[in-house]
């Protein structure tokens, strides 16, 4: 089992600041750093350190810890530079994050390997300067608490998604095929089994707004998706509901449609704590600025009747920050859309899109909030062979970053990036390896590793 592990020390001696980060930077008089372990597995491990300035504003930062046991190194860092020396570990913060107000903090990581005892570090230094105070463990999860009940209404924070305790946490779950096309997937006994068996976070619930969907009967496909959002409170899941436009990929040309679902399903759903709402699916075809002029009329009309849900954007070139078109993150972080607590869409097929898009993800991570909405393990075609390594490849990293993510598709449908084989949805196991494609078999064994969700 993944255990949770924190640490917290408090100092309160001046710390100074290096001259070779920040020459001119003010000194901080006091800090707090907490030390997380959020997954373990053999041989390995992931950390969060999270470290607030609780004294005078800083500009640069260095922190310093040693790794108790000898067989402990570090792999791989995030939001900050990192380096080991022997036992000896440090971080130095990078350009986004080595300005630190009064009250603010710094969220880092890495991933470790460790041979016989892994255990925690026993002291932080900040600038030189040594932190000291006592160990706590974190508060106690309920162990048959579900994801909903944990982690409670959700926001963003920065570049993270974050939950009732503001600690950034990573979703995992599947997304839904065409509701027009499989209903008969999303049944209780389905759902049961993504809850219980597959330990699924999220259901994204996949409405087409063209292709026989929405636009044939608003008022049925509204109850539906109404239906599939009541089903995922009731076992705890997230539900991610996705206004899934794709031909044609302008969403101004569903203006109109958008702002008549969502004032309906914000309104309805405005009192949960479960709902995610995402505006347009996969934009193509069509400029950012067009994207970001759709976004700005139809979050409005959610935030009327729900004023705190976590609201989605879709990015140019199939949600792919612009990479598809030749772009890149730079149109979004240089023009963002005019509204709060909103994340921005990035998808991917791991046989079809590699190392250009993890980098742009790995780059745009550290200035966006971002999140999955849709993902397979095949090519772009939705075809073909599984890339095993490429998926892995992705959800390390996704791990690594904490961004949430679904896979395309809990369904039965004849392709290779569903995760059932054809004919199971007319039955009521979807969990066995007899009825798990290539595809889902991989996913349910990542998603239903156990969360290490924070909450303190």
């Amino acid at each position: 089992m993944k255990r949770l592990l924190a640490l917290l020390a408090t100092c309160a001696t001046v710390l100074g600041l290096t001259a070779a980060i920040a020459p001119q930077a003010a000194a901080a008089t006091g800090c707090r750093v907490d030390y997380t372990v959020t997954s373990q597995w053999t041989g390995g491990f992931q950390a969060g350190v999270k470290i607030t300035n609780l004294g005078a504003p800083v500009t640069g930062w260095t922190l310093g810890f040693a790794l108790p046991d000898a067989g402990q190194k570090i792999a791989q860092g995030w939001n900050a530079t990192w380096s080991q020396s022997g036992s000896t570990v440090t971080a130095v913060g990078v350009d986004w994050n080595r300005t630190l107000a009064t009250g603010a903090a710094a969220d880092v990581g890495f991933t470790g390997t460790f041979t016989g005892a892994n255990p925690k570090p026993t002291a932080f230094t900040l600038n030189g300067v040594a932190c000291t105070g006592a160990t706590e463990e974190p508060p106690p999860v309920p162990a048959d608490g579900t994801p909903v009940d944990i982690n409670g209404p959700l926001h963003v924070c920065g570049v993270n998604l974050c939950n009732q305790y503001n600690r950034p946490i990573q979703l995992r779950g599947m997304s839904t095929h065409g509701i027009q096309w499989f209903s008969e997937c999303y049944n209780a006994a389905s759902l049961d089994a993504l809850a219980k068996d597959w330990k699924s976070d999220l259901l994204r619930i996949a409405m087409y707004v063209q292709e026989d969907g929405y636009e044939t009967d608003p008022a049925g496909f509204t109850s539906r998706v109404n239906g599939l959002v009541d089903m995922a409170e009731a076992r705890g899941m997230y539900a991610l509901i996705d206004f899934h436009t794709l031909t044609p990929g302008d969403p101004n040309f569903n203006l109109e449609r958008a702002k008549t679902f969502f004032a309906s399903v914000a309104a309805r759903n405005a009192d949960k704590k479960n709902v995610i709402y995402e505006i347009a699916n996969e934009p193509n075809g069509v400029s950012w600025s067009a994207i970001k002029n759709y976004a700005e009329q139809v979050i409005p009309v959610i935030r009327a009747a729900d004023p705190d849900a976590v609201v989605i954007v879709g990015t140019r070139g199939w949600s792919s920050l612009g990479v598809s078109d030749g772009s890149n993150e730079s149109e979004v972080v240089s023009n963002p859309v005019n509204a709060t607590n909103i994340m921005y869409a990035f998808h991917f097929y791991a046989a079809s899109h590699k190392d250009n898009y993890r980098t742009t993800v790995s780059r745009a991570a550290s200035q966006l909030p971002l999140f999955v909405t849709e993902f397979g393990t095949v090519s772009a075609t939705g075809g073909g062979a599984m890339d095993a390594a490429s998926t892995t490849a992705w959800l390390n990293l996704l791990d690594q970053l904490k961004i949430s993510y679904a896979n395309w598709t809990y369904s039965d449908a004849p392709e290779s990036s569903a995760a059932l084989r054809p004919g199971t949805c007319a039955g009521s196991d979807y969990s066995s390896s007899g009825v798990l494609t290539e595809s889902g078999a991989l996913l349910k064994n990542r998603i239903s590793t156990p969360d290490s969700f924070p909450t303190g």
